[in-house]
């Protein structure tokens, strides 16, 4: 995936090759499709959401941020 701006998107890492390039972390994406479905089925609020992506991946995301990956998902 080509990097579109400086800050970089949950679920992807910086190529170490190439700086314009993104590189996916599989784990983080699973996580984030299992939070993305709770959150849309109304079983985890968005800061709770955002709390268990961090203990899971060890990855910060506020919860505004991933309501934007979540409407995004489902828009």
């Amino acid at each position: 995936m080509r990097r579109s701006s400086s800050t970089i998107p949950f679920g992807y890492t910086l190529d170490e090759g190439n700086t314009e390039l993104l590189t996916p972390v599989p784990e983080e994406l699973e996580a984030l499709d299992k939070v993305s479905k709770l959150i849309s089925d109304k079983a985890l609020s968005l800061r709770e959401g955002a709390l268990w992506l961090e203990y899971e991946t060890g990855r910060k995301l506020s919860h505004m941020g991933l309501k934007k990956i979540v409407d995004k998902r489902n828009g």
